[in-house]
């Protein structure tokens, strides 16, 4: 166990829970808008890299560049992708959704958005998309605690169960008291830390293997190769299709205080990205390079860090990690309390629900879904990190995606094809994965376009939308807010 390490550790973690305690104090007179929307108050910075640090789990610093560590250069169509599919969502859907949201009776939620988009009294599509977001968030949030573990049980030796019970605490703590506006500004330093750690390591460990300090290691046959087959080309891309209904990112475009800081937010978040996800390409490549043959490749990162600094940089780097493994498990535990409390608490349980009353029961659902979560990462069976955060990442992909974007840009879309699409999408995904996954395929792909053409035809063999939801569509257009 390393003191110094820990003690950056404990306050990086106290610094955290301070966040979210400071929001909690700043929250009296807050109302379900406020708690899980900003009060549409978020600025271009703090959403660009809140939107950016939710999506890039620990998975950016320990799954991909173990990816990249163990399998070579082929695995980098999946930063290929993510960077393409990221940027297109900030570009083309962040400032519809954001007006659309607006327009559709100030919706605070994607299921909501989605049910007033077709000004419907139905409560099915909410119900709907609010089951899909707690299975796929609960497995989601898995790997990020299972992170969490990892790191622990590496740098200090403490139980990687333990580790996880203690950082399901925190999380929980500041997302509890918070809300999203805690959530938002503990992601935003956390993308700072990311970013930090990500550019610094790989640039070092460079920098001692050109000076001689270090013999390079030998890469093994065709590690430099990029074009191993067209499953794995393909599916790399095909992560980039996730951004489109990936519910806790998109959220992000809604929470923008007005189109001006949209703009300026996108060009942020857009360049952070891709200097991280190139970054962790780098960290894989030049870890393979620095340290050679390791046992576990998903400490890749952890271990160059540490043989390269001094115990208290170290922490603060290793810092990333939890900043990483945190700052997605927090939206993911907020989108998830947001989809059961307002879209299935408030309609279906308890219609006159006062604003105190819906709170409560979003911050008692992020401690429901935190404790499954906690089971699932703690079975020894549940994958690894890159699993977890894959099948979720499908199933979200394939279920929001297509039906999000043709609400956006489809005047035609019904109510009924935007059922059909989440459904078709999500089913086609799990079934992929459970008996075509030995393809090679990503299961986003064939969940994606399943999702697109069924959204599609079922829309055109029901009733066109009525005049009141066209006249909404056109308004959403032109709106100016």
């Amino acid at each position: 166990m390393n003191t110094a390490e820990l003690v950056v550790f404990i306050i990086y973690l106290v610094f955290m829970i301070g966040i979210g305690v400071y929001f909690f104090l700043r929250s009296k007179g807050a109302n379900e808008k406020d708690y899980f929307l900003g009060g549409r108050q978020m600025g271009a910075w703090v959403s660009a890299l809140s939107a950016g640090a939710s999506d890039m789990s620990a998975w950016v610093l320990m799954g991909l560049p173990a990816s990249v560590y163990a399998a070579g250069m082929g695995q980098t169509w999946i930063a290929i992708g993510l960077a393409i599919g990221y940027a297109l969502s900030w570009i083309f859907e962040a400032p519809r959704l954001r007006r659309f949201s607006i327009e559709a009776n100030d919706s605070i939620t994607i299921p909501q958005y989605l049910t007033n988009r077709f000004l419907s009294k139905s409560k099915a599509l909410q119900i709907l998309c609010a089951v899909i977001f707690i299975f796929a968030y609960t497995i989601y949030a898995a790997s990020s605690i299972k992170a969490c573990g990892t790191l622990f049980n590496t740098v200090i030796g403490m139980d990687a169960n333990l580790a996880m019970y203690i950082a399901a605490a925190i999380i929980i703590g500041y997302t509890f008291l918070g809300g999203f506006s805690a959530v938002c500004w503990t992601d935003f330093f956390q993308g700072l830390l990311m970013l930090a750690a990500l550019l610094i390591a790989p640039i070092f460990a460079l920098g001692l293997v050109r000076g001689g300090d270090v013999a390079a290691a030998e890469f093994p046959a065709n590690y430099w190769s990029f074009t191993e087959s067209w499953t794995d080309i393909a599916s790399g891309l095909g992560w980039g299709l996730g951004y489109f209904g990936m519910p806790h990112i998109i959220i992000r475009f809604m929470s923008l205080r007005s189109e001006k800081e949209l703009r300026k937010s996108s060009v942020i978040g857009i360049t952070w990205t891709v200097i991280i996800l190139t970054m962790s390409v780098v960290a894989g490549a030049v870890g393979r390079m620095f340290m050679g043959e390791i046992a576990d490749s998903s400490t890749v990162f952890i271990q160059m860090t540490r043989r390269i600094f001094p115990p208290v940089i170290s922490g603060v780097l290793l810092s990333a990690i939890l900043a990483a493994s945190m700052s997605t498990a927090d939206s993911q535990l907020l989108a998830s309390a947001s989809a059961f409390a307002s879209d299935v608490y408030k309609p279906v349980f308890r219609k006159k629900a006062s604003d105190r009353e819906m709170l409560w029961a979003g911050r008692v659902v992020v401690i429901i879904i935190a404790v499954i979560a906690l089971i699932v990462a703690a079975n020894p069976n549940s994958g690894t990190i890159m699993g977890l955060v894959s099948n979720a990442w499908g199933v979200f992909g394939a279920a929001f995606g297509p039906v999000i974007m043709l609400s956006l840009f489809w005047k035609r879309l019904t109510m009924a094809g935007a059922v059909a699409g989440i459904f078709s999408g999500a089913l086609v995904d799990i079934l992929w994965l459970a008996f075509l996954s030995g393809t090679g395929l990503y299961e986003i792909i064939p969940g994606f376009f399943c999702g697109l053409i069924l959204a599609v035809a079922v829309s055109y063999m029901t009733p066109e939308p009525g005049k009141d939801v066209l006249a909404l569509f056109d308004r959403s257009v032109n709106s100016t807010k």
